[in-house]
């Protein structure tokens, strides 16, 4: 099942995480020690991208995988969000997500924490990244403010960042229906990027595993 929709592509704010996070000292703290792959999506505005780089940014040793940046290294031939032919643009998906398993595994297995920024619209996808990442455990957090949050956000990015999406209600209700009881579902609705990523840190470890 691929998610409905379209889309088009058209800073911070403060609120400091700890310089880096020990994991010696937080209770349930990812930790690269344990090989653990996180996994951050959510809708567009959720945040993703920017939280993903923070938490990265926090840890001692960890990568960020931007699936957007991965998919976009396809240049001949290349088939965008939601464009034609649907088959095509489903391939190039599937292997944008074997592509981010594969880093990810071999981060992890030199002992970075992997931490990756992409939408997931469906159980099968979900399924797929994980089931590559094994026996790596894998922490799944869904960033989810709420539809109202998402749009919201996209309006005070910078324009060169904008994006146009019109299939909010479908997607969530997809991403609930398929995989709602899967990992960490975050509201961070109320929360600066800086906390959010605070608590993925710090928190992820005991919420967000995906059990096999």
């Amino acid at each position: 099942m691929r998610h409905a929709g379209r889309w088009s592509r058209s800073t911070r704010r403060e609120n400091r995480l700890p310089a880096k996070v020990s994991q010696d000292t937080i209770t349930g703290v990812i930790s690269a020690e344990k090989s653990e792959c996180l996994i951050l999506t959510g809708m567009p505005g959720a945040g993703k991208s920017t939280v993903s780089r923070l938490v990265a940014e926090s840890l001692p040793r960890a990568a960020c995988l931007d699936g957007d940046f991965i998919n976009r290294l396809v240049l001949g031939g290349r088939v965008g969000f939601g464009q034609e032919p649907v088959e095509e643009w489903n391939r190039q998906i599937d292997l944008m997500n074997r592509n981010m398993a594969m880093l990810s595994a071999n981060f992890a297995d030199a002992g970075f924490t992997p931490v990756i920024d992409s939408l997931l619209p469906d159980r099968r996808q979900v399924d797929d990244i994980v089931d590559r990442l094994a026996p790596r455990p894998v922490l799944l957090v869904v960033l989810s403010p709420g539809i109202d949050a998402c749009v919201y956000r996209n309006t005070i990015r910078h324009p060169d960042h904008q994006f146009f999406f019109d299939g909010y209600e479908g997607l969530e209700a997809a991403m609930r229906r398929e995989f709602g009881d899967v990992g960490w579902w975050f509201d961070t609705s109320a929360l600066t990027p800086e906390q959010t990523a605070a608590r993925v840190v710090a928190e992820a470890g005991r919420r967000a595993l995906v059990k096999r």
